[in-house]
């Protein structure tokens, strides 16, 4: 029967400092909920920022148990969380020994890797569209409660596909417990490769999980609204908004879910043997930046009881202005690695003088080291009132 569906069908205000250390929030914290418990209550851990709408589900493979729960079972729209569900169709039934393609290995790698959208425009339409979301919530072994395909009007959008936090886990869970091995290696693998910089429109997708634990992880971010533009990457990148966004927002009347305000999704795991599985779900205010829904999506995440999750070393600080180059070296003429969302908080590790770098009437000759970038920043974009960051060591 699937293989006859298969047939007929043939993700700039000043950012101020940030007094969270990055072992501030790695505390161990007690009252984790039994799996199943309600949903809707909200985590006394979990800290949500003004003006953030979330949906948060941390469960703890080794124990059974979840350890956060903060609204687990409201609908989102899903963003490109959804390409989970996109590459377990295309895989199901296929057999142990089932070789991916070459060709459909090169569109879910980016897909999977860099949240590349053409590569899902094409499972999409090739497969039935909202057909899929239907075969994977009627799957047993999934065991989808809140997923939907998109709201009538919308078929063609696969980022409105309807997605729970609770939900997102039960996908992980299936993938690593239930997958065959060849589809848990193949999925598991390319999400330990996220790219920094997404494959389409050139958003740094390395929040949340990316930027509150240390390796190892594996995560499928999503985002989806009005940002501005994706400056990720060493060239200037166009803007453009992903998650199968129409040309303009839809009315909020269009479906229970809302389809109006910006998300921005991090899902994965965290931890040795894939020992934590998180998922953060989002919404922000008409308006908001993409670097402060960065910002606050990393601040909720941070702030969660993720067990054997190891938090980077830094002290976070907010940053201004647009378009912030990250150096290879402490100077100007240094290579560009990528430009920072404007207004984002960053992780920094320590501090050395450099090139002097004059924004009148400030002039700054420190520099910030940003380990998860690999690269530096001009202490002029970091809001502290000094030249020299306080409690910041001078790089080795």
């Amino acid at each position: 029967m699937r293989m006859l569906l298969r047939g007929a069908a043939a993700l700039a205000a000043v950012v101020t400092v940030a007094s969270l250390t990055s072992g501030a929030s790695a505390q161990p914290r007690t009252g984790g909920a039994v799996e199943g418990a309600g949903t809707a209550r909200t985590s006394a851990a979990a800290q949500i920022p003004p003006g953030v709408t979330a949906g948060v589900a941390v469960f703890d493979r080794r124990t059974g148990t979840f350890t956060e729960q903060v609204d687990a079972s409201k609908q989102f729209r899903s963003a490109s969380v959804v390409k989970l569900l996109l590459v377990l169709d295309f895989l199901w039934d296929r057999g142990p020994d089932y070789t991916v393609p070459p060709a459909d290995r090169a569109r879910l790698e980016p897909m999977l890797r860099g949240s590349d959208d053409d590569a899902a425009n094409h499972y999409w339409s090739t497969y039935g569209g909202s057909a899929i979301i239907d075969r994977m919530t009627a799957e047993p072994a999934l065991g989808l409660r809140d997923t939907a395909p998109p709201p009538p009007g919308y078929e063609g959008f696969w980022g409105y596909t309807a997605i729970s936090a609770r939900d997102t886990v039960a996908i992980y869970r299936y993938i690593l417990e239930k997958a065959p091995a060849p589809v848990r290696d193949f999925v598991m693998d390319n999400l330990r490769r996220s790219t920094r910089c997404s494959a389409t429109d050139h958003f740094d997708q390395h929040f949340g999980i990316a930027g509150s634990f240390d390796r190892p992880w594996a995560v499928k971010q999503g985002w989806s609204g009005k940002y501005a533009k994706g400056t990720c990457g060493p060239q200037t990148s166009s803007s453009g908004a992903q998650g199968g966004e129409p040309a303009a927002p839809a009315p909020r009347a269009a479906a229970a879910v809302d389809l109006t305000r910006p998300a921005l999704h991090t899902t994965g795991t965290v931890g040795a043997d894939d020992r934590t599985i998180v998922a953060v779900l989002t919404l922000h205010q008409v308006g908001t930046s993409y670097g402060k829904a960065y910002t606050d999506i990393g601040r909720l995440t941070r702030s969660l009881n993720v067990p054997g999750g190891a938090r980077p070393a830094g002290t976070w600080f907010g940053t201004w202005g647009d378009f912030v180059n990250v150096r290879r070296g402490p100077a100007t003429g240094a290579d560009r690695m990528t430009q920072l969302p404007a207004g984002v908080e960053v992780l920094v590790g320590c501090q050395t003088r450099g090139e002097v770098v004059d924004v009148p009437p400030y002039t700054n000759e420190w520099w910030a080291y940003l380990p998860q970038y690999g690269g530096y920043i001009s202490n002029i974009y970091i809001s502290s009132p000094d030249n020299r960051l306080p409690n910041v060591p001078e790089c080795g």
